[in-house]
């Protein structure tokens, strides 16, 4: 039998995380299966479960994909100049998610999840890290262009930031997952008037 490539590995596993994407956003996390996800792939069982132990599994997957594609998004556009400011960092963040044709819905569901499911918790909390994580360090450079914007330090600056920020991002993604007259642009101008910079 010849040996799979990691290339060949990480493309099917890609493929898988489409298509769980596309499963959950049309059907919630509670009603997909992962029979509709093998129906929205076209694989079999087994080359799913080569990849994830199961549903759940599946479904942080795809939270942690979207996620280290927005963290993505912000190193290309923060490369090579000024650090953007908390605003700018959080717009860059939000609009690279509805360009990118991700789903809000997706991540509200994974916090309604966590609050039941520890499992579920502890990715959460992990996916957290990883988007204070990206914060922090652009945020530190950004506080050391602009020190008037951090007059107990930059460590105290950052500390005091970075959860308004991730509260403002869930703020965008439930209004714009649930409210019909969501205006996107206006809430991201009122969070630039809100943060520092």
């Amino acid at each position: 039998m010849p040996k799979v490539s990691d290339e060949y590995r990480q493309a099917r596993r890609e493929e898988i995380l489409a298509a769980a994407e596309r499963a959950f956003a049309a059907k919630g996390y509670q009603r997909t299966s992962i029979s509709d996800v093998l129906a929205e792939s076209g694989l079999s069982t087994g080359a799913v479960y080569a990849h994830f132990t199961g549903k759940q599994d599946l479904f942080v997957a795809v939270a942690r994909d979207t996620l280290l594609r927005r963290t993505a998004a912000l190193e290309r556009e923060a490369a090579g100049g000024p650090p953007p400011s908390p605003g700018q960092m959080l717009r860059i963040l939000l609009e690279s998610l509805l360009r990118e044709g991700g789903d809000p819905q997706l991540l509200v569901q994974l916090w309604s999840e966590a609050t039941i499911e520890p499992s579920i918790r502890a990715a959460v909390n992990e996916l957290v890290q990883v988007a204070r994580t990206a914060f922090d360090a652009r945020l530190r450079r950004w506080f050391a262009e602009h020190p008037e914007h951090a007059p107990d330090g930059t460590d105290v600056a950052v500390r005091d930031v970075v959860p308004v920020m991730l509260a403002l991002a869930q703020g965008f993604l439930i209004q714009h997952a649930i409210l019909d007259d969501f205006d996107p642009d206006a809430y991201l101008d009122a969070v630039a008037a809100v943060l520092p910079g």
